[in-house]
């Protein structure tokens, strides 16, 4: 059923991607004839460009999601403690593993990346799965290779809640329990409203992990803030929270969140020229973004969605260097 689904959709896409080439050819076509073109013929040529839609779309389906891409950021901050000065952080976002069946191969060469660049710490932000723990079933060893010096933390995205495929209730929590369960396995260390404080030396920094917090009614919001915060001891803090309408929600008004690291937009897996219709959406879309001290940075993830295709966003694995201002 759910594959059904997915071929409808990746179908409409594409032909909604060819009327939209469609209407410019229209358009264009109107501005030539101003300048004597003739109507007709002009837009009957350029009616060929529609055939850029399919051939995007496959060049998305078989290349570009299959590349990756790491993105290295450096934030500076008088409350980095020294000990964390050059601290590296990976974070990695938005699997969802539905994506990855019959592509254990190419999951694979993105843990390899993860791993070469010899991180500190590597967090993942949210949505493992699209519709329920199966979806780690062979894939589940692959993603315990990853390491870092100080452990791989997490959170849950909207997805990762088994909501999309009406469950009952019983079954549904069942679910969300077994991916809780097999991420503990994979070792990984899950944070539900709760944090940890990471030290070096005498100097101590907190990871704070919040379940989903969102703006938007079609995504579920189970967090809360500040019992993640309690208890938080470190100078700089890092908050985990899998979508960014969070970050004007609440935590631009919580000045002891210095980072906070979100995905969930995946840029939606279009991009051009740097723009992308989830603009349309969201604030933040992708990307490194400042408020006063604060800052967010929003990673367009690994895996796919309902589209099975990325076109100008590859894969992302972002690289954050901490340094002590200068």
């Amino acid at each position: 059923m759910v594959t059904f689904i997915e071929i409808i959709a990746n179908l409409i896409i594409i032909i909604f991607m060819m009327i939209i080439i469609g209407l410019l050819a229209l358009t264009i076509s109107g501005i030539a004839n101003l300048f004597g073109a003739k109507f007709k013929s002009f837009f009957k040529k350029s009616l060929w460009f529609t055939l850029l839609a399919p051939i995007l779309f496959c060049y998305g389906f078989f290349i570009e999601r299959n590349q990756c891409q790491v993105k290295k950021i450096e934030i500076e901050s008088d409350e980095i403690p020294a000990s964390f000065n050059d601290y590296k952080i990976v974070q990695i976002s938005d699997l969802h593993l539905h994506s990855f069946k019959n592509r254990a191969k190419t999951l694979q060469k993105f843990v390899n990346e993860i791993n070469e660049q010899d991180a500190d710490i590597v967090v993942f932000t949210g949505d493992l799965v699209s519709y329920g723990p199966w979806e780690l079933d062979g894939l589940d060893t692959i993603l315990s290779k990853i390491k870092a010096k100080d452990g791989v933390y997490s959170i849950l995205g909207n997805h990762d809640y088994s909501a999309y495929s009406n469950f009952p209730d019983s079954v549904q929590w069942k679910f969300v329990d077994e991916l809780k369960d097999r991420q503990f396995k994979m070792g990984w260390n899950l944070l539900l409203d709760e944090n940890v404080n990471i030290i070096r030396g005498n100097d101590t920094i907190s990871l704070i992990g919040v379940e989903n917090i969102s703006t938007h009614r079609a995504f579920l919001s189970f967090g809360n803030l500040q019992k993640a915060m309690k208890n938080s001891s470190g100078d700089y803090k890092i908050l985990l929270s899998h979508d960014p309408t969070h970050w004007e929600l609440e935590v631009k008004d919580t000045p002891e969140i210095d980072l906070m690291l979100s995905g969930h937009t995946h840029a939606m897996q279009f991009s051009l020229f740097g723009w992308s219709p989830s603009s349309f959406i969201f604030n933040e879309v992708a990307g490194l973004f400042k408020h006063n001290e604060q800052y967010l940075y929003v990673n367009i993830g690994l895996g796919e969605t309902l589209m099975k295709t990325r076109i100008g966003t590859k894969p992302e694995i972002t690289l954050i260097q901490l340094g002590v201002r200068s």
